[in-house]
């Protein structure tokens, strides 16, 4: 069964809305939106941040960095990089909303990097897979500035995020274009991502599809599944309505067809939103996705 998506941006913190609205009913943050309410409740003595930071020419060509805390400002480059896309149905998003994500990543340890990307209707696909290449390729040429270890560099993204991550991570070309290898990728976690997908609604148009057109295949991170590529981790809800859990199961399965490394971690009490939102430190207890995504990119 294909994934057809519904308007993601509109239901992206969909798990959320059951929990965090109360917080702005009560009054802890005057006009809050949901992303203020995470990012107003996370601790700020996990990391230094480093912000604006162009990786490209064009606006949104930006990222943030945050540092753990505990990395001396003289220390010698050495920590794992994780650079995280954040989803919205390809058309929507910041990366200052998902500060939350990367205190989460420098809590464990890791130098998040945070990018925008261009977005629909300014551009359509592949535009934002072009854009991810490229900060990745930052990323290569300046980490080492900030403590990080440019040949520890790993992927991770949320839904529309976790499909330009697994497109970076299982089709060369994106990373051959900016100069760098698939070893240029350590390993890949997605959390709640499309890959074997039919486009509806305006998604359509975000992939360059007409009346009548037929899906292009490269469009489909399942389509790229091979031996060669990073090790990933695809992590996903039970009960997520938007993109249909066989969605990891078949990838992963694809992916360990053609000899590679994939694992698959279903958890049976979240939605769609639930796997990055159990990221925020006052959601935890959700479910272990930060311990267990830790675990995985330190295991590699």
């Amino acid at each position: 069964m294909r994934f057809s998506f519904v308007q993601e941006k509109a239901r992206a913190f969909g798990t959320a809305a059951k929990i965090v609205p109360w917080l702005c009913l009560a009054g802890f943050l005057s006009g809050c939106t949901r992303f203020d309410v995470l990012n107003a409740t996370i601790p700020t003595c996990t990391y230094t941040r480093a912000t604006p930071l162009a990786y490209g020419d064009v606006p949104r060509q930006k990222l943030d960095i945050y540092r753990p805390r505990a990395l001396r400002p003289d220390a010698k480059p050495g920590a794992k990089v994780v650079v995280f896309f954040y989803g919205g149905d390809w058309q929507a998003g910041q990366k200052g909303d998902y500060r939350f994500v990367a205190e989460a990543l420098a809590s464990r340890g890791f130098v998040a990097v945070l990018p925008d990307y261009r977005l629909y209707p300014h551009v359509t696909f592949p535009k934002f897979v072009e854009d991810g290449a490229l900060a990745v390729r930052w990323v290569h040429d300046h980490i080492d500035q900030f403590g990080g270890d440019p040949h520890q560099v790993y992927l991770m993204g949320h839904s529309a995020g976790a499909h330009i991550a697994a497109l970076l991570t299982l089709d060369p070309h994106y990373l051959a274009a900016v100069g760098l290898e698939p070893k240029s990728i350590r390993a890949t976690v997605t959390l709640s991502g499309p890959f074997d997908f039919l486009p509806g609604g305006t998604e359509r148009e975000v992939f360059g599809m007409k009346p009548g057109d037929l899906p292009d295949p490269n469009i489909e991170p399942i389509h790229f599944a091979n031996g060669r590529s990073a090790p990933m981790l695809l992590v996903q809800g039970q009960q997520d309505d938007v993109v249909i859990p066989d969605n990891a199961t078949k990838l992963a399965a694809a992916i360990r067809r053609a000899g590679g490394r994939a694992e698959v971690l279903s958890y049976g009490k979240l939605g769609h939103a639930g796997t990055v939102l159990s990221m925020a430190w006052s959601f935890r207890w959700l479910a272990p996705v930060l311990r267990d995504t830790a675990a995985f990119i330190n295991a590699h």
